[in-house]
Parts: C-alpha cells; structure tokens; sequence
C-alpha cells in the first residue's frame, strides 16, 4: 500500500516522508447513536476509511494522521452511548494537532469529516486557526460531493444519518459496522418543531434528535447496498483528490472525474 499513515510509521520514516508531504489529512468523526442498525463509532470508522483512501491517492504528499473519534454529538446525547464534545473543545483538540504537525514543517490540512454535526464547528476552526496560526485549514464531508450519484439512489425525502446513503457506504467501506438484520427505515415524527428548525428553513436551531425520529434512524436503510456505497465513495474520492491537488499546488495524475 502507497500510503504514509502517521500512526504506523517510524520518526525515522516521517522524516523521511517529509522531504514530499504537503498537506495532512486529518479524519474527523464522531461517537453517537447510529439507530437499531448501525454502531457507535461509526462517523468516525468512515471518516479515517476515506482518509486512508484519499491518502492513497494523493500519496507521496500528504499524510493520514490518526482519527478524531469524537466530535459535537450534543444533539443525539439522550440516546445511549453516545458521547460529545463541546465545539470549544473539538476546536482545541483539532489546533494542538495542527501546532505539532506545524512544528514538522506542515502548513495545510484538510479534515475531513463524516460528521454532519461537526461541520458548523469546522467551519469555525478554518476560519479561527488559518489566521492564528498562519496556517492553510480546509474541511471537507467526506462523501457531499458525490450529491449527483446519492441524489439518484436515494428514496427518502428525509435523509443523512442510518439512511440509505450512509449504510451503504458502510457496507462498502466497513461493512462490521452494520446488523443487517435490524436494518429498518427511520421511525419520523410527524409533528414538531424540528421540522421549523432544520436546515434550509427561514430560521434554524438545536432540536435533539428524538424530536425527530423515534429510533434514532431517518432514510430507509432497507434499500441500502454494497454496490450503491461503491459508486458514492469512488465518486466522492474522484473529486476530493483533484480538489486536493490543486490546493496543494502539485500536477496531479491524469484524472477523469466521472
């Protein structure tokens, strides 16, 4: 495997692999609540399986380091298990990892995220640490730029967390993370004041996700597939390694995004 992922290297071998890194990849997930069918950890096992992708692709410049396996998870916090951070602390935990790579003599990152309650915090940490720390920080959800193939296979006007779409990139990338047997549709609310508060409306706000859906699910897993997760994955890293590259002001191999 064409791949520098810091967590299995020697300090020898990243000084070594220096000599050509120019970003790193930094994963970003998140411990929470998956509904009846999907574990914990999820956000955060998909978050370093693209990393390690994307880094293979992008290999000899840039480096995986090892995942965020927590993130802002306030809004699923009444169901079981699940465990967040605070957006101050993820912004902390995510600028001591940039000042210690900056010390090695990186100075762009990426984080990439498969976290959907992450991205207002990124969005500030971008913002906060690429002018504090005179740094280059982008993020990136780990598969919204493959809208066009999830807008095909979708079936549910509601979806994005234990749906169809996230099943099945599951089942592509880490398929021990789904119980098949309990896949199920999400369990909606009909009524109440999420729908006035969720994105794309006139005024949004927190709502917990109870208040949304019963079992912690939206979408309809049942329709998920290995073969649907494939072509949202590999349409997502297309687009993410030709974006890469440009940031990174390095050619990029011969790349047809499809």
């Amino acid at each position: 495997m064409r791949l520098y992922q810091l967590g299995k290297m020697t300090w020898e071998e990243v000084e070594e692999a220096l000599q050509t890194i120019k970003v790193a990849i930094i994963p970003v997930g998140a411990h929470e609540q998956h509904g009846p069918h999907m574990a914990e950890s999820c956000d955060a096992v998909l978050a370093e399986k693209m990393a390690l992708l994307l880094g293979e692709r992008t290999f000899p410049y840039s480096v995986v380091t090892p995942t965020i396996n927590i993130g802002v998870s306030q809004h699923h916090l009444n169901f079981p298990g699940t465990i967040t951070l605070q957006p101050e602390t993820l912004i902390a935990l995510i600028r001591d990892i940039v000042v210690s790579l900056k010390h090695h003599g990186i100075k762009k990152f990426l984080l990439l995220n498969a976290h959907g309650g992450n991205q207002a915090t990124l969005g500030v940490a971008s913002t906060k640490l690429s002018t504090e720390l005179e740094v280059e920080l982008y993020y990136a959800k780990t598969t919204a730029s493959a809208k066009e193939v999830i807008d095909q296979i979708t079936v549910s006007p509601l979806y994005g967390h234990s749906c169809e779409r996230e099943v099945s990139e599951a089942l592509y990338l880490a398929p021990e993370l789904v119980r098949k047997e309990k896949l199920t549709k999400g369990d909606i609310q009909e009524a109440g004041r999420w729908k006035q508060l969720r994105p794309g409306n006139a005024i949004q706000g927190f709502y917990r996700y109870e208040e949304m859906t019963n079992n912690g699910a939206i979408g309809d897993a049942t329709v998920a597939s290995e073969e649907i997760g494939q072509k949202i994955v590999e349409k997502a890293l297309d687009h993410l390694t030709k974006e890469l590259f440009s940031l990174i002001e390095v050619d990029a191999p011969e790349l047809e995004v499809k």
